[in-house]
């Protein structure tokens, strides 16, 4: 059942906000996803404050995380090892509110008004409560929080209530360690959702409190990561906190005084979280890590501006705007405000699955990252791109590793990992899914044709490039057909997996060897070029002359096709039946297929991509969160614009209407990202990574406009469709953080140079110059096709078949 777009008296149509005007029990864990706030390196979900009106509340570092040894039931070589799962770190969000007695809660008191929201323009969470309490005293409270960028460690709470009569009021201000709380793990049977370990995970190494101030560190028992936390606290009224306690698991700050009618008590508590490796040799690394934190205390106030500050420069070049379609813009600039909070402050590291957001998907980072969510940071933050790439980088030691593991050359990056190890436990679904180096090596090209950055290229891309074309060359062989072969591989579609010459694989294998080829660099040998130029052109690309359409591997046109009479209570397939009765049918979880040729839009012919769409979009259960956006923008680029906007609706309220009941373990990000493709790939048609940037618009009926920047080699160009015409001019972006010459420049850093006077870009074809004057370009309705008929499926088992070809 939907919830956002379904009742719009609960959730008002916003522009720049999300807002909830009534409280309804039952939704709170979907709601704090919702409601989140993070900034890439620290997340905290949107609970409410009172423990009593949580779900799954929490707070999150990127990259902090426990191991453990995975056991398997039958173990075999080259089986991952070590798990890894992101951690909750001690979480500030809590306070015990007491009115003359009575202690507030949405789940026991009496609501008088009620409003929260999340504002997208100043990244700023707002909850707003009037209470009638038993005493008869009305009191209003108010809770705002919010995330620091340049103090990316920061978090600010301020917390004020006020009261319309004289009342004694007692608060109590806390730090939970909610990761050693008793919580059901319900990852037993959902893989999606993240577990829970059995013994202690953080074990305190220093705890002090004095008047309202905290200064605590904890360190991981296995992964021996070490996390310290400052807090202090400042309230407007006179006097001294009644009592401050440590504690291992809980620290509290507690005010008891009195509030008269016309009075507001406020209190603010500042937050400080470091996370260290601190050096042995201190003496005592707790007290230094609680004392680094210390330093890098910054007051509420002060990360109020910083917040604005930030997204009054992002929302000036990432915002996309659509004419005439409120719901839609609310929704857009929600997933474009998640993708800031999942990435803007990241570093060196990579995007998990769920951002900062919550623990699906055990914090871990994927193949999304590369294709989902880089399109959008290489063409609006380019130097955040480059610090993800860096992080891929920098696991290259130990991909090379498990290259050799692999028996093949090269690396082998994790199908999913935290440090750079697998942690995959089910190599059909994990290992398997060899296409992630050449979505690392796609994601590479891409930022260096993006942005311009030549250290990048000379350097970091050029490595990536090489090493792993070096394991595509190993892993495939040439055949006796004289083809080269891929076999034992999963592609993007689990449903199946361990095929041989997966089509997605291959053609992305193929781009990955026919850059590395085309490299100038010293690492490159000349028997290196010859192979790999030889292994691009022979590569096997399964076909099928009945269908008249792409194989998504060799086997797959031969599967038993799928039951279409399953009731939906049994999707998605992957929690109602075992894999191997997914494996031998013909159904996908997300269609690869149409994703290469998306990805490698210039090997591919319209009537091909057609094909391929009419065949593969209808037995795809979208199960995957990352299969609706693909299939609309190539719903857009075949012409079926109805279909192009189901599915763009579709992806866009995956989150906000918890169309896959998972919502509560944090934000798709990936899908996030999959919007902004399927607005700036889908609707206005850009292609990349040819000779220019290509253009083939393909805007909604139903749509007034749909206009975007986009940041393009030191030059931000400005784009507007509206029905009949694209309208477009460049102007110089002296803050794209990549100068001259290279190097990952902060995004505001204004001493990077602008490059460039103008851009050349194509319209369907046509090349056009844009400069600081706008340029339009008329436009023709594009053409509808007449869709594709084919054969009948003709099943492949079945004891009535067998008697009608006996008959």
């Amino acid at each position: 059942m939907a919830l956002i777009s379904s009742d719009r008296l609960r959730f008002p149509c916003e522009p720049w906000k999300l807002v909830e005007s009534i409280h309804v029990p039952g939704d709170a864990g979907t709601l704090e996803t919702l409601f989140s706030l993070g900034n890439g390196h620290l997340g905290i979900r949107g609970g409410h404050w009172a423990a009593a009106d949580g779900d799954l509340p929490g707070t999150f570092i990127n990259g902090f995380h426990e191991i453990w040894d995975i056991k398997h039931a039958e173990n075999a070589y080259g089986f991952a090892r070590t798990g890894q799962r992101i951690v909750y770190v001690p979480d500030a969000n809590n306070f015990t509110v007491m009115v003359d007695g009575e202690q507030l809660s949405l789940a026991e008191s009496t609501v008088r008004d009620y409003r929260r929201s999340l504002d997208f323009a100043t990244g700023v969470y707002e909850c707003t409560v009037t209470w009638e309490c038993r005493s008869g005293a009305v009191v209003t409270t108010v809770e705002r929080r919010v995330v620091g960028f340049e103090s990316r460690g920061c978090l600010g709470i301020e917390f004020t209530l006020s009261s319309d009569r004289p009342t004694s009021v007692d608060i109590t201000s806390s730090i939970l360690n909610r990761q050693d709380q008793p919580v059901e793990d319900h990852s037993s049977h959902d893989p999606r959702r993240s577990g829970r370990h059995a013994g202690r995970v953080l074990r305190p190494l220093h705890l002090q409190g004095a008047d309202g101030s905290l200064r605590l560190a904890w360190e991981t028992t296995e992964s021996r990561q070490r996390i310290g936390v400052a807090v202090d606290h400042w309230m407007s009224m006179d006097g001294q906190p009644f009592e401050t306690v440590v504690g291992e698991d809980e620290s509290a700050v507690r005010y008891v005084l009195a509030v008269n009618d016309g009075e507001t008590f406020r209190l603010e508590k500042s937050v400080s979280y470091v996370v260290s490796a601190v050096e042995d040799t201190v003496a005592d690394p707790g007290e230094a890590l609680a004392a680094e934190a210390e330093l890098r205390l910054v007051e509420f106030d002060s990360l109020l501006a910083e917040s604005a500050e930030h997204y009054r420069n992002y929302w000036a070049t990432a915002d996309i705007v659509i004419g005439g379609q409120a719901e839609m813009q609310q929704a857009v600039r929600w997933n474009l405000f998640q993708l800031a909070q999942a990435t803007a402050r990241a570093g060196v590291a990579g995007i998990p699955a769920k951002g900062v957001s919550g623990s699906g998907y055990e914090g871990h980072y994927f193949w999304d990252q590369e294709i989902y969510l880089l399109p959008y940071l290489s063409y609006t933050n380019p130097a955040a791109a480059r610090q993800v790439l860096e992080s891929r980088h920098a696991m290259l030691p130990d991909a090379r590793i498990r290259a050799k593991e692999l028996s093949v050359d090269g690396a082998l990056f994790p199908w999913r990992t935290i440090n750079g190890l697998e942690a995959s436990a089910y190599y059909a679904a994990g290992t398997a899914q060899f296409h992630i180096a050449a979505a690392i090596a796609f994601a590479a090209n891409r930022y260096q044709w993006a942005s311009g950055d030549s250290a990048f290229a000379n350097e970091i891309g050029a490595e990536l490039l090489i090493e792993t074309a070096r394991m595509w060359a190993s892993l495939g062989f040439f055949g006796k057909d004289g083809m080269f072969h891929i076999h034992g591989v999963t592609g993007p579609d689990e449903y199946t997996a361990v095929v041989n010459d997966n089509l997605y694989t291959n053609v992305m294998a193929r781009f990955n060897l026919r850059a590395a080829a085309e490299l100038d660099h010293p690492g490159v040998l000349e028997t290196d070029r010859i192979i790999w130029r030889q292994a691009a052109s022979r590569m096997a690309l399964p076909y099928d002359p009945h269908m008249e359409v792409h194989s998504q591997d060799n086997d797959f046109m031969t599967l038993e096709p799928w039951d279409w009479n399953t009731p939906r209570s049994k999707y998605p397939l992957l929690l109602n039946f075992h894999p191997l009765v997914i494996y031998r049918h013909q159904v996908l979880k997300q269609a690869d297929t149409v994703l290469a040729m998306f990805l490698q839009w210039q090997d591919f012919s319209a009537e091909e991509k057609q094909r391929a769409f009419d065949f593969y979009d209808p037995i795809t259960t979208g199960d995957s969160t990352l299969s609706a956006c693909v299939q609309g923008i190539m719903a857009a680029e075949v012409g079926y614009s109805d279909i192009a906007l189901k599915h763009f609706t579709e992806a866009l309220f995956i989150d906000l209407d918890n169309t896959h009941a998972n919502t509560v373990d944090g934000v798709h990000i990936a899908s996030t990202g999959g919007i902004w493709s399927s607005l700036v790939s889908g609707f206005a048609g850009m292609r990349d990574q040819g000779e220019v940037l290509h253009f083939d618009p393909r805007l909604p009926e139903e749509w007034e406009s749909l206009s975007f920047r986009l940041r393009l080699r030191g030059q931000v160009l400005d784009v507007e469709l509206r029905p009949g015409s694209i309208a477009m001019s460049a102007r110089a972006d002296r803050f794209d953080g990549v100068p001259d010459g290279g190097g990952a420049a902060s995004a505001g850093d204004a001493a990077a140079e602008p490059r460039g006077t103008a851009l050349e870009v194509s319209v369907r074809g046509r090349r056009v110059v844009v400069g600081p004057d706008t340029v339009t370009v008329p436009l023709e309705a594009a053409p509808v096709p007449v869709p594709s008929v084919f054969p009948s499926l003709f099943p492949t088992a079945g004891v009535p078949v067998v008697g009608t070809l006996e008959g």
